[in-house]
């Protein structure tokens, strides 16, 4: 049986299956895709989408590296979709026009999926018997509906033919690679920190005759992670640079320039189709008025010069650098020489102060509901980029003895969970 494990993943998407080739029992691969951008084994969940110089044939796609070089080369000309997995559970989100083509979600999971096919090329499977797709515990997004989630993700992936498609949660499937590495019996956490949604786990394992069972003893999550991360450092580092907390002057009064100008920084693409709204129009013309112009030039030109995408990139570095000294330096040379400014990590944790407590009460939830005792769980496999967090990881070391605590498999771990579960005969139960 030929079983892929398909994680895909609100900023990355990667899809695992079992090495038969290997020989070693447990063994797993990630594919490997190809596109314009180069080589990789993860994918960044995003499309572009170009019009063909044809007004009938269909819309020029790329996924990935590769869609993100297309808005960066074609930002005027490039419609761009990044986070597709946050519209899923959503009932409010219906269709999206692109290019004044109707794409339901359905559409667009079916689209970024199809582009990996292609990328993949020889790598993908001649023949694909089952599918094991990953689910979060709690979908991001406020109203969200699982079920619906679920229908659409199940829409998208029968387009392809396959004869089983299994959904597994995504904590789960972690736990599942993870438990490959246990000696003995042992009740397990599983912290799945994605880039929309935190995922617990709590999974009894137990070993007989060689092969692994799971009782799965309790689930909890919430909707945020380590986007909002990302979020707190624009809002409390850049956002100030280019005019968020300044004022201007209308009819002998000052006033504070509207806030919700900064509000696309959210997501880094929003930033392009904030160039085409009466906001950014209305931005321009605070300029004469503006106390200190300056700040809000420099805002319009990011916007202009479509700066959104490496201004990413330079909060994430910062974010990174966190993670390993308490002071670290930001610089984005289009902001100028001014934005050099160091950001200290104990500033940084009051920013996302909101969101760890909101990590926080989710797992103490996930503990409460397995019965069991913080005392009582023997491992805990920390997963995600946020795992590498200290003011995340002090919230199990704050539970755990430190010996208990491992990471590992950042961005792989889910889809080769998937696949391993996948290859086997027995599903994990659901509580």
């Amino acid at each position: 049986m030929t079983a892929l494990g398909l994680d895909f993943g609100t900023t990355n998407t990667v899809i695992a299956m079992p090495d038969i080739t290997s020989g070693k029992a447990g063994a797993t691969h990630s594919l490997r895709f190809e596109s314009v951008a180069g080589v990789t084994d993860t994918m960044r969940t995003c499309l572009s989408f170009m019009r063909d110089r044809q007004p009938a044939a269909p819309l020029l796609t790329e996924a990935g590296a590769a869609a993100i070089r297309t808005l960066i080369d074609h930002p005027g000309e490039c419609r761009f979709l990044q986070s597709i997995k946050t519209y899923a559970a959503s009932p409010i989100f219906k269709e999206t026009a692109v290019h004044g083509r109707r794409h339901s979600f359905p559409d667009l999971m079916a689209v970024f999926l199809r582009k990996l096919m292609t990328y993949a090329g020889d790598d993908w499977p001649s023949e694909v018997n089952r599918v094991v797709a990953g689910r979060p515990v709690r979908f991001a997004g406020i109203g969200a509906d699982e079920d619906l989630a679920l229908e659409r993700y199940n829409e998208a992936l029968s387009r392809f033919g396959f004869p089983e498609i299994r959904f597994v949660l995504e904590p789960v499937a972690a736990a599942w690679y993870f438990a490959e590495r246990l000696k003995s019996d042992a009740n397990v956490l599983v912290a799945d920190f994605g880039g929309g949604t935190t995922d617990y786990s709590i999974i009894r394992f137990s070993k007989a005759a060689g092969k692994l069972a799971a009782e799965p003893l309790s689930h909890s999550g919430v909707g945020v992670a380590g986007d909002m991360f990302d979020y707190r450092l624009i809002d409390n580092v850049v956002s100030p640079m280019i005019g968020k907390g300044s004022q201007y002057r209308s009819f002998g009064k000052l006033l504070d320039v509207p806030s919700n100008y900064y509000a696309s920084f959210g997501r880094w693409s929003q930033l392009s189709i904030f160039k085409t709204t009466r906001d950014f129009t209305d931005l321009k013309s605070l300029m004469r008025d503006a106390v200190e112009p300056e700040k809000l030039e420099l805002f319009v030109d990011l916007i202009d010069n479509d700066e959104g995408y490496p201004l990413y990139e330079a909060v994430s570095a910062t974010k990174r650098a966190l993670s390993d000294a308490e002071e670290a330096e930001f610089f984005f040379a289009p902001l100028g020489r001014d934005s050099r400014t160091s950001v200290r990590r104990s500033d940084f944790e009051g920013w996302i102060a909101g969101e760890l407590a909101l990590m926080e009460a989710a797992l103490d939830e996930g503990i409460a509901a397995s019965g069991l005792q913080a005392s009582d769980i023997d491992k805990v496999f920390l997963t995600g980029g946020s795992s590498f967090v200290p003011a995340v990881r002090r919230i199990f070391e704050n539970r755990f003895d430190k010996s208990r605590i491992e990471t590992g498999g950042e961005l792989l771990s889910i889809a080769h969970g998937l696949a391993l579960i996948g290859a086997g005969a027995d599903f994990p139960k659901e509580i």
